[in-house]
């Protein structure tokens, strides 16, 4: 725990130690002594959460309670004590603890966003410096209630409040300007104290969330999976390198219906839309450019101050430019695997420039109205090894993940280029294929990039400094894949204390209080 503080303590003085992750607080506590008088510049929350509520300590409330008094006998300036122990407590051992030390009370609920104004009402009772309210996003609207909550009730406590959960991220970024003091990351990757929690790098440096504040625009990629996306990271290098003010989040909408209240409400000025939304969204927009209207998928939202949807199609610019800077596309033979909205931006956009287009599909019934749409040919799958190509383009999402698996067997890539649109994994089965017999393989990366760069261009209305983006996801790719190849099964060795960082503001005194936070926030 000490070595982890040190490594984070110059450039985020405000941690919490998870003092129940050790086995023996009371013992421990002694030997962190040194690091708090080292470094009188900290801000250091003590949390001895029991098993109960979540946490990791096997006993009583009056033991809880002792170790979070140790700790501010050492110089811990802040403690957090769950609700339901608070409830347990005498009511001068409760203001025993608050005159000692600047103190946390705190209700997680680990499976589900509600009742949170009821909670709120109990958990009020009990004079506190913060309150802290956790619950867990099982849909994106919850970030919106969690934000609500925090609005009504932030201007007259200090409230921090978040969503746990993969789509509780809207929450844990944006809450700290609906009026959350601060929030909660991860030391570093693989140390999550939380559900859906992310790294204190992450916070600040792809989601900058020092510098969220009102006037922020919200940007996000939307699509039901979406963890394995790097658009975050490519599209806040963008806004970051751009001088915008704006933050771009990964929305996990598991219903379009979701995802539509969330954008209402926040309300959101852009979304990247990926799947299985592409189609389906175009029957929510008012309107769209012809493009679009033709293909019959949108992949880029446009959110105006009325509350307006507009749709446009780039991935069509994802498909097109990274071909044309390779070779002539009139008369180009094309093959497209797929008959998704990426298979319908590609058909279409292709056969605008002149190639001669061909569809494949696992479906042949849907790739057959794709074809018949397009006004290019179908080729059944078994026809495949029969022809020749310039161009094959996977456009499916198999590869995705893992990399094991492949859209077409070896005998079928009878081509000069293949294009895979799987961009995660850097190298699928299907590229080592190619590339073992001779093909020039054009990765999924450069479709990504130049997709994105055209949707930056429509929000902004600037010039996407698209070899910033390129740069950014590579090197995000090469981090995934180290820390993959690095990763070992979970030991008793990495249930260590984790230190979780806040936003920048932060509480100037050793006691914090209402008036002290106020005016560091200031």
């Amino acid at each position: 725990m000490i070595e982890r503080a040190e490594s984070l303590v110059r450039d985020n003085p405000f941690m919490e130690f998870r003092l129940d992750y050790l086995s023996q607080p009371m013992t421990g506590l002694p030997k962190l002594r040194s690091f708090l008088e080292m470094h009188p510049e900290a801000t250091i929350i003590a949390t001895c959460r029991r098993a109960v509520n979540g946490g990791k300590l096997k006993g009583t409330v009056a033991a809880e309670v002792a170790v979070l008094l140790k700790a501010a006998d050492l110089g811990f300036q802040l403690v957090d004590l769950e609700f339901q122990s608070v409830q347990a407590l005498k009511a001068t051992d409760l203001q025993e603890l608050s005159n000692r030390v600047g103190l946390i009370i705190s209700h997680h609920n680990f499976r589900a966003t509600k009742k949170l104004e009821e909670q709120f009402e109990e958990m009020s009772r009990y004079p506190a410096d913060f309150y802290k309210v956790v619950s867990t996003a099982t849909n994106l609207y919850d970030n919106v209630v969690m934000m609500k909550f925090l609005e009504a009730h932030s201007g007259k406590h200090e409230m921090v409040g978040l969503c746990m959960g993969e789509q509780g991220i809207i929450s844990r970024v944006l809450g700290v300007r609906a009026g959350s003091i601060f929030t909660f990351g991860a030391a570093t990757r693989g140390e999550e104290t939380g559900p859906g929690q992310v790294t204190a790098s992450e916070l600040r440096d792809v989601y900058r969330i020092d510098s969220v504040d009102a006037a922020t625009q919200v940007y996000g990629v939307a699509g039901d999976p979406v963890e394995h996306s790097l658009s975050p990271v490519m599209m806040n290098a963008a806004f970051r390198r751009e001088t915008v003010n704006a933050v771009y989040l990964a929305l996990h909408a598991k219903s379009l219906k979701d995802l539509l209240a969330c954008v209402r409400d926040i309300p959101i000025r852009g979304l990247s839309i990926t799947m299985p939304y592409k189609q389906a969204i175009v029957a929510e927009l008012e309107n769209s450019d012809p493009l679009t209207r033709q293909i019959g998928a949108c992949n880029t939202i446009v959110r105006s101050l009325e509350g307006k949807l507009y749709g446009f199609n780039t991935d069509v610019a994802g498909v097109v430019v990274p071909l044309e800077q390779r070779l002539h596309l009139a008369g180009a033979r094309v093959l497209i695997v797929g008959a998704g909205g990426v298979a319908r931006a590609a058909a279409f956009g292709l056969k605008a420039k002149g190639a001669e287009v061909f569809i494949t599909n696992r479906t042949a019934e849907k790739g057959q109205t794709l074809a018949r749409q397009a006004k290019v040919k179908y080729l059944k799958r078994p026809d495949v090894a029969k022809h020749s190509f310039d161009v094959i383009i996977n456009a499916t999402p198999v590869g995705m993940g893992n990399g094991k698996a492949s859209p077409l067997e070896e005998k079928e890539l009878n081509t000069k280029y293949l294009f895979d649109l799987v961009y995660v994994p850097a190298e699928t089965k299907l590229t080592k294929m190619a590339s073992a017999k001779g093909i020039q393989v054009i990765p999924g990366l450069e479709m990504f990039v130049q997709q994105g760069a055209r949707q930056f261009e429509i929000w902004s209305g600037k010039p996407a400094p698209v070899a910033e983006m390129a740069y950014v996801v590579t090197k995000a790719l090469e981090r995934r894949t180290a820390e993959e190849s690095a990763a070992e099964p979970a030991t008793a060795t990495r249930k260590t204390i984790r230190p979780t960082a806040r936003r920048a503001t932060r509480p100037a005194a050793k006691k914090p209080t209402r008036k002290t936070v106020k005016a560091a926030r200031r």
